[in-house]
C-alpha cells in the first residue's frame, strides 16, 4: 500500500502505485494517477486529469495539474502528462493543457524543475531539461531535449526553444531559438553555442567545430534565413548533427532570434 501521512488528502479514486510515498498535508485529487517509485513532498498539490509515470519527486508546496491560466478556459478535463525520473522543486506550478491546442501539457523524463518555475498550459517539454529558478513559460512553448533554461527566463508564449540550446539567466525569450544556440539578454539575442553542454554530454570537438560554422553561417555572413537554411542543409551531409537545424527551421512560428 502506498505510504501516505495521516494528514495527506487522497481521492478513494486516485490510482497510485503500492510503493509511492505521499508527506504531511498534501492532496491527491480524484484523477490523478501516479507511477511507482514516485515521492510527493508535504504540501504539495496534484490536481486535475494528470497522469504522473514512474520515480519522479516532488518538492513541498509544489501545485501540479493546476487549471490553466487563460481566460477562455471552462473547466473541460484536460490533461497534464508527466514522464519518468523527474525532480520537481518546491513551489513549482504546472498547468493542465486548453482545448484551443492539443488539450495536453507534456514533460518527458529526466527533468530537472527548480524552485518558482511555472509551466504553463499546453507547453510541450521533451527529456533532460533544466529549468533554473524562477524560469516561466508562458502557454504553448515547446523545448527540446537537453534545453537548459538560466534563472529567471521568459518565455513567450508559443515560442519554440531547440535541443542543446541554452538561455542566460534573466533572458526574455520572445522569437524562437534554434538547436544548441546561447541565448542572452533581454529581446533574447544569439550569444554563441553551448558548446560547455555539448561537451558535457559527449559532442567531440569535430562535432562542435561544425556546429560552431553553422551558427556562424546562420548569424555571421550577412545571409538571408533561406540562404543559411539551404547551406545548413548541405554541411548536414556530413555533419548528422547539423540535422537538428535543418529539422528545426519549418517549425519556426515565432520568428528566429537573429
Amino acid at each position: 500500500m502506498p505510504k501516505i501521512h495521516p494528514s495527506a488528502q487522497v481521492h478513494p479514486k486516485a490510482e497510485l502505485a503500492d510503493d509511492v510515498e505521499v508527506g504531511a498535508f498534501a492532496f491527491i485529487g480524484e484523477s490523478v494517477t501516479i507511477g511507482a517509485g514516485s515521492n510527493i513532498g508535504p504540501h504539495t498539490v496534484i490536481e486535475g486529469v494528470t497522469e504522473i509515470g514512474t520515480n519522479n519527486r516532488f518538492y513541498g508546496s509544489a501545485s501540479i495539474g493546476c487549471a490553466p491560466q487563460d481566460k477562455k478556459y471552462r473547466g473541460e478535463p484536460t490533461r497534464l502528462v508527466i514522464g519518468n525520473d523527474n525532480t520537481v522543486f518546491q513551489y513549482v506550478t504546472i498547468s493542465t493543457g486548453t482545448v484551443q491546442d492539443g488539450g495536453i501539457t507534456r514533460l518527458g523524463d529526466d527533468n530537472w524543475i527548480m524552485a518558482y518555475s511555472h509551466i504553463a498550459h499546453d507547453c510541450q517539454l521533451g527529456s533532460h531539461i533544466i529549468l533554473a529558478n524562477n524560469a516561466t513559460l508562458a502557454g504553448h512553448v515547446y523545448l527540446g531535449d537537453w534545453v537548459f533554461l538560466g534563472g529567471f527566463t521568459t518565455v513567450h508564449q508559443f515560442c519554440k526553444i531547440g535541443m542543446h540550446a541554452m538561455t542566460a539567466f534573466t533572458a526574455a525569450v520572445s522569437q524562437d531559438i534554434p538547436p544548441y544556440i546561447t541565448a542572452a539578454g533581454n529581446r533574447a539575442a544569439p550569444a554563441g553555442i553551448n558548446s560547455e553542454g555539448l561537451r558535457r554530454r559527449g559532442f567531440s570537438a569535430e562535432q562542435i567545430t561544425e556546429i560552431k560554422r553553422a551558427y556562424k553561417i546562420l548569424y555571421r555572413q550577412g545571409l538571408s534565413l533561406e540562404e543559411a537554411r539551404r547551406q545548413i542543409e548541405e554541411r548536414s551531409q556530413l555533419c548528422p548533427e547539423l540535422q537538428a537545424f535543418v529539422d528545426f527551421f519549418p517549425t519556426i512560428t515565432r520568428g528566429l532570434i537573429r
